[in-house]
């Protein structure tokens, strides 16, 4: 049975023999996710060079900071009781203490108002500004808990005057630009300005990493539609979004950024915590199983774990869950999305596209095989969701690994083929090597024009056998 969702892994320097990406590869992880926040640039090139000795197939995709608060570096650990006051101060060259946590924003009292609730990892530790003065804020803690350095800092409804890209973002935005990585994604963005910032950067060097927007904040949901023109593809960060707006509201705009992503053919990635669990346990619970189906169900390219692979006890065992819940829900879902056609190409394309899927499904076939140069074709395909996964030819190793991230896709690498007989000829020879099939086994053939961007432009249907025996005479 073949996976049709995505799963995105994260790795940590501290867990990245190629051994142990082998393992997760094995049990069917498609993306590396890199987080800058807690890696240095020597330990993100050993990571990348220890992926690319598994296989050229993993993507690589970078995380940056982007534009969030969190509390400062330090060896500290404060505990706070209920009731208990502290003050709040912002300084990065401060060490929190038992009486004053210190913030990375140095702006952070003039732009926090009074009355208003401080939330320190993910909404952990809870704290009310009861008094604010010109250089502190005085807060009581309305829950139990404990503080410690780099934590996330979240003030629901206050948008801070933040530069979309730190020092830091473009130190790791240039290496990977120079590691050649497929995929930055860009934290906390809030507006197509945010993105054009990094787009810049990355045309300034004729770089195709691909951005996608990680989604945090109402501003971002508010605006999705103009970030969506100028990015690859979103993620869905649902811890610090779950802190910004009320958590009841995070189901409702899973789905609504999910439905928007698929409308526009880009990639979607569900994020933070679903199967949390499992950093400490060999078993999910009942509620992150259908946290993971629920987002398959949804129709989401992509899944991704966090502590769960970077510094868990179990890292192999949660991706074989994760793609062991994906495999089950698909194969229960509608066998089709049947979402508006959306010309990307042109129009020829768009609607032969659609009638691949729909012919896929109606006459079960087995698979769909495509050939594409830029992956536009190969994104028009998976966001209809069909129950038959897309065997595709990729003219390019990077579009490639670029469908690491899109449903269904199951790429493979072709030198640019000047025939349809070409093109079919090893294509059904690259099925035949990797997968079992038996000669009257259907398939439909979507492709054309031969890696010169145009789109789909004839549609063959036929047993492996006929298509085969097509080829010979």
């Amino acid at each position: 049975m073949i996976k049709k969702t995505k799963i995105v892994a994260t790795i940590s320097d501290k867990m990245s023999s190629p051994e142990f990406i082998q393992s997760l590869y094995n049990e069917g992880m498609d993306v590396v996710r890199m987080n800058t926040a807690h890696m240095n640039q020597e330990n993100a090139i050993k990571l990348i060079n220890d992926v690319r000795q598994v296989s050229e197939k993993i993507a690589l995709l970078i995380d940056t900071k982007g534009p969030e608060v969190r509390t400062v570096k330090t060896d500290n650990v404060i505990k706070l009781e209920i009731g208990q006051e502290i003050y709040v101060k912002g300084d990065p060259n401060q060490e929190s203490t038992q009486e004053c946590i210190y913030v990375s924003y140095p702006d952070f009292v003039k732009e926090v108002p009074d009355n208003t609730k401080i939330l320190i990892d993910d909404g952990y530790v809870e704290l009310e500004v009861i008094k604010k003065t010109e250089d502190s804020l005085l807060c009581k803690a309305t829950n139990k808990g404990v503080v410690k350095g780099k934590k996330s800092v979240n003030v629901p409804k206050v948008e801070f005057n933040l530069p979309s890209i730190s020092v830091r973002d473009r130190e790791f935005i240039q290496l990977a630009i120079e590691q050649d990585l497929d995929f930055i994604a860009h934290s906390f963005v809030r507006s197509k300005e945010d993105v054009l910032e990094i787009q810049k950067i990355l045309d300034e060097h004729k770089s195709k990493v691909k951005i996608i927007a990680k989604i945090e904040n109402q501003q971002g949901v508010d605006n999705i539609d103009e970030i969506l023109d100028h990015v690859y593809g979103v993620m869905v960060a649902r811890g610090d979004l779950a802190v910004e707006v009320p958590y009841e509201k995070i189901p409702g705009l899973q789905r609504y950024l999910i439905s928007k992503c698929i409308d526009k053919r880009k990639p979607v990635i569900v994020a933070t915590q679903m199967l949390h669990s499992m950093i400490d346990n060999p078993r999910p619970t009942r509620a992150e199983v259908n946290d993971v189906a629920s987002a398959v169900y949804r129709n989401a390219d992509a899944v991704m774990l966090s502590g769960e692979t970077a510094n868990g006890s179990y890292p192999v065992e949660s991706v074989r869950t994760m793609a062991t819940i994906s495999k089950e829900v698909e194969q229960s879902k509608n066998p089709i999305n049947d979402i508006p056609i959306n010309i990307i190409n042109n129009e020829v394309s768009a609607t032969l596209i659609k009638s691949s899927v729909h012919a896929a499904v109606d006459l079960n076939a087995k698979a769909i095989i495509a050939d594409s140069m830029s992956g536009r074709t190969l994104r028009s395909l998976a966001a209809y969701r069909g129950a038959k996964p897309i065997f595709a030819q990729c003219y390019s190793k990077r579009t490639m690994r670029e469908m690491a991230l899109s449903y269904g896709v199951i790429p493979d690498y072709m030198e640019l083929k000047e025939t349809s007989h070409e093109f079919l000829s090893e294509a059904l020879n690259n099925i035949i090597s990797n997968h079992t099939f038996t000669k009257d086994d259907l398939f439909v053939v979507a492709a054309g024009n031969f890696g010169r961007s145009y789109g789909v432009s004839f549609v063959e249907i036929g047993t492996l056998e006929n298509l085969m025996g097509n080829l010979v005479k």
